[in-house]
């Protein structure tokens, strides 16, 4: 009895590459069903526009008012020139030139004179570089000068004072008279002004301080200049 089939043939020898392949298959058949869908028709109906009607806008109708045109501008009145006779003459201002030609002759100028104009410069007793100097204080630096001067001032005014003009007066008290003079460049005493309780006693305080001896006067830089002084006179009245 012959053999139906081959025997060299191996029906099993592509039975892996055959499972492969129906794999491969039934993942992509499986994968599509999955994936696949269905629509109801009823459902995607969106409709249908009608572009048949259209929105007409009515227009209203206005009316055009003619305005009357504005009326012609009057005409312009004629001008009327006056001819003026011309009797008057006038004259003409001729402006001279200031330059100067080689043919004019230069005249020398005098040598000016300028006067010189004294300042008078005043400085206060108490900043004063050297101060006046009252006889017998020439000794010393400012402060010791001051002291000097102000020791000898008041000594000076209590031998000459008055005092007893205040009894005559009938004052009583004790009396305060303010005293302001200067003390020029030349050392004289100048502009003396006093205040007092009575006329009487401004009077003798000025004739006092008028007879203060002349004085060394004061120096600023180096040059002498003009100083105030302010001198309080006070005394007691006796009763």
């Amino acid at each position: 009895m012959e053999p139906k089939k081959n025997p060299k043939a191996n029906v099993g020898r592509n039975s892996s590459l055959f499972f492969a392949i129906g794999l491969a298959l039934m993942l992509f058949l499986t994968n599509y069903a999955i994936n696949y869908k269905t629509y109801d028709k009823e459902l995607i109906d969106i409709g249908t526009l009608d572009m048949g009607e259209e929105l007409e806008e009515e227009v209203p109708i206005t009316e055009t008012i003619a305005t009357p045109p504005p009326p012609p501008p009057p005409p312009a009145a004629p001008e009327v020139i006056e001819v003026v006779e011309d009797e008057e003459e006038v004259e003409e201002t001729v402006i001279e030139s200031t330059e100067t030609s080689q043919e004019e002759e230069i005249v020398e100028i005098e040598e000016v004179e300028v006067e010189e104009v004294e300042e008078i410069e005043e400085v206060p007793f108490a900043v004063i570089e050297n101060v006046p100097v009252f006889p017998g204080c020439e000794s010393g630096n400012n402060e010791a000068k001051k002291a000097c001067m102000n020791k000898k001032m008041n000594e000076f005014i209590a031998k000459k004072f008055n005092t007893d003009l205040a009894q005559e007066l009938g004052l009583s008290g004790i009396q305060q008279i303010r005293v302001f003079f200067k003390i020029d460049k030349n050392g004289d005493i100048v502009d003396i002004k006093a205040r007092a309780p009575h006329p009487s006693l401004e009077k003798e305080a000025m004739r006092v301080i008028g007879l203060l001896p002349k004085m060394k006067p004061g120096k600023q830089r180096g040059k002498a200049v003009r100083v105030p002084y302010y001198l309080p006179i006070k005394f007691q009245v006796q009763d």
